[in-house]
């Protein structure tokens, strides 16, 4: 079983900047594909961004292009998402997810995750 924790989550005024941990219990990342996603209050949880381990490929929705950054360290076994410019709209709470065999090139449903964390809050207010 893989746990991944999340970490980084918090209070920042609107223009701000965070940047959101994830920490996996694994030996190696090498075959997985990481997804972020998030969930506001009354909505669904909804796709941010993906990297596949092996080759870095990355993706984006559209609503975080240019503002948000995934990344990887290999030797920490961590993602990252970087997240610049935030809005308001941003806020909510901020999942990590695991794909371990890298089944779709760039998953963005959450079917098609095996694992997930315990999620992290950002507020960003106005």
């Amino acid at each position: 079983q893989v746990q991944l924790v999340e970490s980084g989550g918090g209070l920042v005024q609107a223009g701000g900047s965070l940047r959101l941990s994830c920490a996996a219990s694994v030996r190696t990342l090498s075959s997985y594909t990481m997804g972020w996603f998030r969930q506001a209050p009354g909505n669904e949880r909804e796709f941010v961004a993906v990297i596949r381990w092996r080759d870095g490929r990355t993706a984006y929705s559209d609503s975080v292009k240019g503002r948000f950054t995934i990344s990887r360290d290999n030797a920490k076994n961590t993602v990252y998402l970087q997240m610049n410019s935030l809005n308001p709209e941003d806020t909510a709470v901020y999942y990590c997810a695991a794909d371990r065999n890298s089944r779709y090139a760039t998953p963005t449903q959450q079917y098609e995750y095996d694992y997930w964390g315990q999620g992290t809050q950002v507020t960003v207010s106005p």
